[in-house]
């Protein structure tokens, strides 16, 4: 568990330094895993209409509800390897 949570602070980290920034498909898929990860279930009420950003990442995060924290870490250091070796 220890080493699965240091390769996920790791790839957090390299996430930042991406040469290429990730289409916003990829950046909602790192950001619901993020949360998934680290927060668990998807909480709170859905941002209103007008909020495109919040609602895109709520919806996105609410498709994880249910992973096991270690799976979302799993996927989020999978996803940045694939990201990371995008040219």
């Amino acid at each position: 568990m220890a080493d699965l949570k240091a390769q996920f602070e790791k790839a957090a980290e390299d996430v930042k330094g991406l040469s290429k920034r990730p289409d916003n498909d990829s950046l909602l898929k790192l950001y619901a895993l993020y949360k998934q990860a680290t927060s668990g279930d998807v909480s709170g009420s859905r941002p209103g209409m007008l909020d495109f950003e919040g609602r895109a990442k709520y919806d996105a995060w609410g498709k994880e509800k249910g992973k096991a924290k270690d799976a979302a870490m799993q996927d989020y250091i999978k996803l940045v390897a694939e990201l990371k070796s995008r040219k």
